[in-house]
């Protein structure tokens, strides 16, 4: 190494190069990374979707479900299946071990989709998800009409598919654009029965007649002469008035003329839009809620400013011609640059303060200046790192570069201070630059290892709340492993140049009237505390065993309590509306409304101080058995206050629920972040309906809802929505001629209407559907006089034909591994912690409830955040234990010594306790619970906190082995010469965390513990070092062992 740094010295102008080449390559990096709101996550986890439009949830699980669920399970690396059926909807949800190739299963995937058969006709072709952070929208919007536009937003279904939906996904980073509303026009075909009895016509045979009625294929070529002529087969019946026009049969008369049966004969033909199905609004007016979900890997803030773009020109031009109006009503990206600008703000205070503190030390601008060098050429070489490696910069691997910003200097601090003392001894900068680098490379180079290693086993987390972790480790081991270089190249290099002059240009430096003295007293106490435990051995270990004593007794007694993730601030919220089984969509859109009338004084400006804030954006979406809305904040920082204001006014609706929560930073790729599920399973609905409504009485019991805690069981634990069954009379349908088959059919078209055919008009395909002339529109008593027309002509009603019954049928069935389950799910009130709520469960909770269920064969597991706690938890602990065994190793390595490293390692335990005791001061007016991301914090402090250590053996050793000292003589020098590096290194990187600290707002409840953390570890472990390695390091290099292993006897050749 000494030749390295003698070489860079030699040739600044080389060394300037490769700087200047480091920024250049960094600054073009810059422009490739994507920008997002957090790490792209891929969860093991595919969706196969369903729908079938009508269907009923138990024939949705049993002709399409159950079907996938029987050919999936075999596929590879699948370890559990489940599944949801409701009302003309199914979904297999697949999850795969951790470390499953995903792409390779999505093909396998699609390929045993593809052979799966016997799917009813009219169900649509099976679609698969994934399950990643970026699923969810980067941006919602919503289409509504201006004020004064008579303009009928329902009916722009296809008008939002051509004008609106194609320009949006054809934005650049749009993966995909879907919408809620707008329904597409559609041909009515009403069905008299009296003329079918007349004409003595079946509904089958009008069925058939019109599935047949229209083609339009090529039926080859045709070759005559010089030319060739494409041959096409046309009959088009696509307009209301040409369809009317369809022959269903051809009659011959009793004169022997052919008297064709037109459509128009037996029934009416209509233009029209359906019945609408979902009901929307934004702030107050009916709308089309739009969502934009972007491509893997793209700049979110580029793509939402080139989607800002297209919407400003369809607002400016295309809808403003028709009364429309397009409205962002969340924009992920103000939350992503707030959240940058404040970590960029973060940075550059945290900057100054450490920039200042080494002006303190160094009393002098020019040493400051070249340890700042290593700043930027740190943080821009990570940048091409970060590109090299396809990662993002977002939140995390932002804050990973505000901590590292502290680290990078350290290298820098311990080479320069080094250098800077040689010439302050008089020698000249050339010798003090060569000098003082070359005896420092080895501890920085061991420091900065181990600071790297702490991250491997983290790196290699098989979990999904390991990909978070993955940012801001690669943030922070790349700088610094890039601090390492600068500080044995640029730091002597400008050294060399800028330090010269007189011998004792830097021998007198200012004096200042209070630190000086205070920092002189803490160099003196420090120094006699060295000599004193040299002297007296045991008063030393007595003090370093107090210590000890006393740090294990912070950890256990300020332990805070566990939890997963933290939810963040986004400034939106988001809730589910739960109604009563078989309510229609009308009684939701009502419930809805009341929370649209909690809410509409807020965004009309009628606030009141001490009340909840504006609002800025209110929708809700509601359907047939349910509802969803969201809410923004025009003050983000109290957009937890709007919870209150929209849940309220649902509880006062009899068996309605509201579900609102903060929306998660993470989407949906590292599961709730506090949100626990129950699931229970057994097999059949029977066994396990019991045992979940004993289950959530005791939930509902122990965290009640009006302290602010959530629970929600799915399905209902209700007896079920209403169903009306009919029941065919096999032996009356024989006697009439009707088959099972026409008689359903007959039931579907006048009740509901049938889906013939879709047909060409205009450039859009519409929907041909069949049905009777009050269909959609039936009431209980109407179903029994349905008539069904026989072969013979004659007419009957339903009610001669089968047995009509109202019953109860689940409204959704849910299945685990193939068994039918129900899941309760709880999400407790902030005040409690995750780890106490589901100690509670599974020691108070679920022990009674277990024991009565195992003859039922019905099995109770914790799942959601609990689980992904408990992995996440045993996980962490397993990758610290095993990345201090690595230090270890690496320590032996480098100091040739097994006792040192143990020496050197029991800071951490002090470090620890210096972070848990920080997070206990922070409780006391922040809550920050022991979250996972928090957890990071110890990961880190633990490489770093060995740094001071390592250098004061290395500089004991130092002593020993070029001035031959004695081993008490060395560490005495060494804790002189070692202090001021020591603190300042320390004192840079704490004032350089405390932005991170202090400072509130977007992104800051990520890195807010971690930063308290390494705050607290840190600074404690610092005087722990000084208090620590003096007395444990005398005893070790005067040990006659340690003598033989430091000595540098040398082998003698045997001759």
């Amino acid at each position: 190494m000494g030749g390295i740094i003698k070489l860079a010295i030699e040739r600044p102008v080389a060394v300037m190069a490769l700087i200047l080449m480091t920024i250049i390559f960094g600054a073009v990096a810059l422009q490739t990374i994507p920008i997002q709101m957090s790490p792209d996550i891929e969860k093991p986890v595919l969706d196969v979707r369903v729908r079938w439009n009508g269907a009923s949830p138990s024939d949705v699980d049993r002709e399409i479900v159950g079907r996938l669920e029987s050919e999936l399970s075999s596929l590879n690396g699948v370890e559990e299946i489940a599944s949801r059926s409701t009302r003309g909807y199914g979904r297999v949800t697949l999850t795969y071990a951790v470390g499953q190739d995903m792409d390779k299963a999505l093909v396998l995937l699609l390929s045993k989709l593809s052979a799966v058969n016997g799917l009813p006709n009219e169900a649509d072709t099976p679609t698969v998800r994934t399950s990643n952070s970026d699923d969810s929208p980067v941006a919602r919007l919503a289409l509504v009409s201006k004020d004064g536009a008579n303009v009928d937003v329902e009916t722009l279904g296809q008008y939002l598919d051509t004008n609106i939906v194609e320009p949006l996904s054809r934005v650049e980073g749009i993966a995909e654009v879907d919408y809620y509303g707008g329904s597409r026009r559609e041909i009515r075909v009403l069905i008299d029965p009296d003329k079918l009895v007349q004409y003595k016509i079946t509904l089958g045979e009008v069925l058939d007649a019109l599935r047949t009625s229209s083609s339009m294929m090529s039926v080859g070529m045709v070759t005559e002469g010089k030319r060739s002529y494409t041959v096409r087969s046309e009959a088009v019946n696509y307009t209301p008035r040409t369809a009317g026009r369809i022959v269903l049969r051809a009659d011959i008369s009793a004169s022997g003329a052919i008297a064709p049966l037109l459509l128009e004969d037996v029934a009416t033909l209509d233009m029209r839009f359906p019945k609408q199905t979902s009901f929307r609004r934004l702030n107050g007016k009916p709308g089309i809620i739009v969502n934009a979900i972007r491509e893997q890997g793209s700049n979110v803030v580029s793509t939402m400013l080139r989607l800002r773009s297209v919407v400003d020109e369809l607002n400016q031009n295309e809808l403003d011609q028709r009364g429309l109006s397009l409205r962002v009503v969340y924009d992920e990206t103000k939350y992503i640059s707030s959240a940058i600008d404040l970590v960029q703000q973060n940075i550059w205070i945290g900057g100054m303060l450490a920039f200042t503190i080494l002006m303190l030390f160094f009393r002098n601008l020019l040493p400051t200046l070249i340890i700042f060098a290593a700043i930027p050429v740190s943080v821009i070489g990570t940048f091409v790192a970060i590109a090299g490696l396809g990662l993002s910069i977002n939140v995390i691997s932002l804050a990973g570069l505000a901590f590292a910003v502290g680290m990078v200097v350290d290298a820098s601090i311990v080479s320069l201070e080094n250098i800077f003392r040689l010439r302050q001894r008089g020698i000249d900068a050339q010798n003090a630059a060569y000098h003082g680098a070359r005896q420092v490379w080895g501890p920085i180079l061991g420091s900065a290892l181990t600071t790297v290693i702490v991250f491997v086993p983290v790196l290699t987390l098989n979990l999904p709340v390991g990909q978070l972790f993955r940012d801001i480790g690669i943030a922070i081991s790349v700088s610094v492993l890039i601090s390492v270089v600068v500080s044995v190249t640029v730091i002597p290099t400008l050294a060399a140049r800028l330090l010269g002059g007189a011998a004792n240009r830097f021998e007198k430096l200012p004096v200042l009237p209070i630190i000086d003295p205070i920092a002189r007293g803490l160099s003196d106490f420090f120094v006699a505390y060295a000599r004193l435990v040299m002297q007296r051995k045991v008063i030393g270990v007595g003090v370093v065993a107090m210590l000890l004593a006393s740090a294990l007794g912070v950890g256990i007694n300020l332990m805070p309590k566990l939890d997963y993730l933290p939810d963040g601030n986004a400034n939106f919220i988001f809730g589910r509306i739960s109604v009563p089984a078989g309510y229609s969509m009308e009684e939701t859109v009502r419930i809805a409304e009341r929370m649209e009338k909690a809410a509409r004084p807020l965004w009309e400006g009628e606030t009141k101080e001490d009340g909840p804030p504006a609002i800025e954006r209110f929708f809700f979406v509601a359907y047939s058995g349910g509802a969803f809305a969201g809410a923004s904040s025009s003050d983000p920082a109290r957009v937890k206050d709007l919870r209150m204001v929209l849940m309220r006014p649902i509880f006062a609706e009899p068996g309605a629920r509201a579900f609102v929560r903060q929306s998660s930073l993470f989407g949906r790729s590292v599961g709730g972040s506090r949100s626990i599920s129950i699931d229970i399973v057994g097999p059949h609905a029977d066994d396990i309906l019991p045992v979940a409504a004993q289950l959530n009485e005791a939930l509902s019991d122990r965290f009640p809802t009006r302290d602010g805690n959530q629970i929600r069981t799915l399905p209902g634990l209700d007896s079920g929505a209403p169903q009306i069954r009919i029941t065919p009379d096999l032996i009356a349908l024989a006697r009439a001629g009707v088959s099972v088959r026409e008689f359903s059919m007959a039931i579907d078209v006048f009740n509901d209407g049938a889906n013939v055919i879709q047909v060409p008009i205009d450039g859009e395909l519409i929907d041909m559907v069949v049905s009777g002339k009050d269909a959609e529109n039936l009431t209980t008593n109407a179903l029994k006089d349905i008539p069904i027309v026989t072969k013979i002509g004659n007419i009957l009603r339903v009610e001669q034909l089968a047995k009509i019954e109202v019953i109860s049928a689940p409204e959704q069935i849910r299945r685990l591994g193939g068994r039918q389950a129900i899941s309760i799910r709880l999400r407790p009130t902030e005040a409690l912690s995750l780890e106490d709520v589901v100690n509670v469960i599974d020691t108070e909770i679920l022990p009674p409830i277990r024991g009565d269920t195992i003859d039922r064969g019905v099995t109770i597991k914790l799942e959601g955040a609990a689980s992904a706690l408990a992995m996440t938890w045993a996980a962490m602990q397993a990758n610290v234990l095993t990345a201090i065994m690595i230090i270890f190793l690496l320590l032996v390595i480098l100091l040739r010594n097994f006792i040192l490293p143990m020496i050197i390692l029991l800071a951490i335990p002090v470090a620890a306790a210096g972070g848990i005791g920080g997070l206990a001061i922070l409780n006391l007016s922040v809550r920050q619970p022991l979250d996972m991301l928090t957890m990071l914090g110890f990961v880190i402090l633990t490489g770093v906190v060995v740094n001071n250590a390592i250098l004061m053996i290395e500089q004991t050793t130092l002593h020993m082995r070029e001035e031959g000292l004695s081993a008490n003589d060395a560490i005495i020098e060494a804790t002189r010469n070692r202090i001021r590096p020591i603190f300042m290194s320390t004192l840079t990187s704490l004032f350089g965390l405390v932005p991170l600290v202090i400072f509130p707002g977007a992104g800051s409840e990520l890195y807010r513990g971690i930063g308290v953390v390494v705050f607290g570890g840190l600074g404690l472990s610092t005087f722990a070092t000084l208090i620590i390695v003096p007395p444990l390091m005398g005893i070790t290099l005067n040990n006659r062992f340690s003598k033989s292993a430091h000595s540098n006897a040398k082998l003698k050749e045997v001759v």
